[in-house]
């Protein structure tokens, strides 16, 4: 055994920084943990309770205004728990915790060794049915119960918020090429805004206008312009011109910053003028039926049908449900604020606890090896190890 002085760095060896941004690798997560999973495994560990156990990650009930779940997170998971690791900062801290010898020598060797199975990503889900079943042994599964919580409760609420925007804009029809996520600048964080962007994806959305997420997990990365492009031209068709002239591939005018009407007629004047053609207008504020109905008109009798019409603006659900139903002339909608927070819902509380897999009068208890189907379905096998692009595909 490697003795703790070659192992741990003095105390200290690392300074707090308050202004630290807070990013962390797959594996630096293994301190992404509450204080008590810690002293539990420690517990555990020095007890000789280090036995097979199962644990479930599931939710005991729906959130508010919610009927199902979209589940997500599951492959950012598995790359986490795979990489977790303590490393010579994360010992010395753990050891300044006060945590004994024998403990940091067994987190020092530490490396997940057990299975996951869980429900593939995009899968409808319940009260009631895991989302996720660990088997391992019991202080590796209980290691695991705050970094899985953190990922697939988020993945999951956004997942589902998005799928739902995707039924509204294709009036009760899953209709996610019509939604793009708009969320990054109102996402709780850096890593919440990469999230998002990934589980929109998974409920279907066409895009995003995070160029980080789109460079990292291969989405069409979408956008135009904002106000303060139009505002720095001293007319808003020399903005328009310009933006054609520069951007040919991407002509989608953003209307709205003095009169949408006008500004429609404008963009329409631009792309005469720089023979680039129009590909689409944006409405950003107003009363989006009237104002995409007149667009489109406008549009249409200009003899440029194929330009489209990308609403925005603050746009929630019900909102886009009402639109739709009410046949607004709108191809898609960038969803910001309702689709990064899920607004009406904003939390999903699934719990992690120790399954039991048999009767107190059978010899089993919570610990047995083989886990007790005792829900209606039973989620796929995806161990830790598994390429994660094979577990997406189950």
């Amino acid at each position: 055994m490697t003795s703790s002085r070659s192992i741990f760095r003095p105390l200290g060896a690392r300074v707090p920084d308050p202004n630290d941004p807070g990013l962390l690798s797959p594996a630096q997560t293994s301190l992404l943990t509450d204080q008590y999973e810690l002293a539990m495994a420690s517990s555990y560990l020095r007890r000789g309770m280090n036995e097979w156990a199962v644990f479930e990650l599931f939710v005991r009930h729906l959130p508010p205004r919610r009927r199902w779940l979209l589940a997500a997170g599951l492959g950012p998971t598995l790359a986490m728990v795979q990489a977790m690791e303590f490393r010579a900062d994360e010992l010395a801290y753990a050891r300044s915790l006060g945590f004994d010898p024998g403990f940091l020598e067994y987190l020092a060797r530490f490396g997940f060794s057990g299975d996951i199975d869980a429900m593939p990503e995009g899968t409808i889900v319940f009260a009631g049915e895991p989302l996720v079943r660990v088997t391992a042994s019991r202080v590796e599964a209980q290691l695991l119960e705050t970094l899985l919580l953190n990922q697939i409760n988020f993945q999951t609420m956004v997942a589902t918020k998005a799928a739902r925007i995707a039924l509204a804009a294709g009036g009760g029809h899953p209709a996610g090429e019509r939604l793009v996520d708009f969320s990054p600048r109102r996402d709780h964080g850096t890593d919440a805004a990469m999230k998002a962007a990934r589980a929109a994806a998974i409920a279907g959305s066409a895009g995003t206008s995070n160029l980080a997420a789109a460079m990292r997990y291969g989405l069409k990365p979408v956008g135009t312009m904002a106000h303060s492009y139009v505002m720095s031209f001293e007319r808003e068709e020399d903005a328009f011109r310009a933006f054609m002239e520069d951007f040919p591939g991407n002509a989608v005018m953003l209307v709205d910053t003095y009169d949408t009407v006008e500004g429609v007629r404008r963009a329409i004047a631009a792309a005469r003028a720089t023979g680039v053609p129009l590909a689409g207008v944006r409405l950003d504020s107003g009363d989006l039926l009237d104002l995409s109905c007149k667009s489109r008109a406008l549009l249409d009798e200009a003899g440029m049908c194929e330009a489209r019409i990308v609403a925005s603006g603050d746009l929630e659900e019900r909102q886009i449900a009402h639109l739709t139903a009410a046949g607004a002339p709108i191809d898609s909608f960038g969803v910001g604020t309702d689709l990064g927070t899920s607004r009406d819902s904003p939390v999903v509380n699934g719990i992690y606890k120790l399954a039991p897999t048999g009767s107190p009068d059978s010899g089993e208890t919570c610990a047995s090896a083989r886990p007790r189907r005792r829900r209606s379905r039973a989620p796929s096998r995806c161990s830790a190890t598994t390429p994660r692009a094979e577990c997406a595909a189950m």
